[in-house]
């Protein structure tokens, strides 16, 4: 019993070196070919390369299953709850406002479409007398100020913060033309625009209609 084993244990070994010695023949041969050819694979060849299929499809279905390639992660511009964006009463906004304190008129909570949470914001100082203009910021994790989107020297006043669904943001303010014009009457009105460009913020603004305080 134990001799017909080691026989056919004898036997295998010869067939496996056999067809290892027939696939570096064939390998042999492909290689001498000028021409594209078919070469004889060993069956234990076939194991190896559909065990490396095996590995290559798995990758294509988790990066793409239709394509093969990664797939990149859009993400939608859309409001936050404020309590999943940068809190406005945490930053140190750049407002020189002297001895008085800095006051949050306006505030967006947003994806603006880079996956991260932002918020932007309207400030004043809050002075005493008068309408003091509103600085426009807008802030990422931390927080801190990326970019200011209106400084305070425009002497504007903001009444209208949005957010569209492309990540535009968009907002109304009104302003005076020189310091003769009585405060509770503003004779400019303007509908501002943000849209990203590169690594920054691209303004626009047309006249709007004026509306009544």
């Amino acid at each position: 019993m134990l001799a017909h084993t080691d026989q056919l244990l004898e036997h295998w070994r010869g067939r496996l070196v056999e067809t290892a010695v027939e696939a570096t023949a064939d390998e042999r041969a492909v290689k001498g070919r000028t021409r594209p050819g078919h070469a004889h694979t060993a069956p234990w060849h076939w194991a190896l390369a559909l065990g490396g299929c095996g590995a290559v499809v798995a990758a294509a279905l988790a990066a793409g299953p239709a394509s093969g390639t990664p797939v990149p992660v859009h993400h939608t511009p859309q409001a936050l709850p404020a309590s999943a964006a940068p809190d406005p009463a945490k930053a140190q906004l750049p407002l020189d406002c002297g001895p008085f304190p800095v006051k949050t008129v306006l505030s967006l909570s947003a994806d603006l479409g880079g996956g991260r949470p932002a918020t932007v914001v309207a400030a004043h100082c809050a002075a005493e007398n008068g309408t003091p203009p509103d600085a426009v910021y807008l802030l990422g994790p931390g927080p801190v100020v990326l970019a200011t989107l209106l400084s305070e020297r425009e002497n504007l006043t903001v009444s209208r913060l949005n957010l569209d669904s492309a990540g535009v943001i968009t907002a109304h303010a009104q302003g005076y033309s020189s310091p003769d014009v009585p405060r509770f009457r503003p004779d400019i009105s303007l509908d501002l625009t943000w849209t990203r460009k590169g690594g920054g913020w691209d303004r626009s603004q047309t006249a709007a209609p004026l509306s009544s305080t």
